[in-house]
């Protein structure tokens, strides 16, 4: 603060905003490059995870991918092939939906 108030007796209220002018467009282009994407990505999959229904098929952040056949407040119980083992999932723990076209393509 004090070398602004410095910079700006020295040199005159002009300079100080030419100055300042780099560092303000710096802090803009980095926010709309890094936090606004970041921003958009958490909203969408705070929706997805909203809208989970039975019968989808999903994948979570340990890799299990298991088709949904309960869902809770916070979690989810999942079905598990082959074995049609069921677990006890978070609903936070859900990265994405699988597409039944993805799971043809993977078998």
């Amino acid at each position: 603060m004090l070398s602004f108030l410095i910079l700006l007796q020295a040199t005159g209220p002009d300079a100080a905003i030419k100055g300042f002018l780099p560092i303000v467009l710096m802090v803009a282009i980095f926010y709309f490059l890094v936090f606004m994407p970041m921003r958009k990505q958490q909203k969408k999959q705070k929706d997805m995870v909203a809208t989970l229904q039975n019968g989808q098929t999903v994948l979570t952040s340990g890799g299990i991918i298991g088709t949904i056949i309960a869902v809770n407040d916070d979690t989810l119980i999942l079905r598990i092939k082959p074995d049609n083992l069921k677990i006890q999932v978070a609903r936070s723990a859900v990265t994405s939906v699988v597409s039944p076209d993805d799971q043809a393509v993977k078998k």
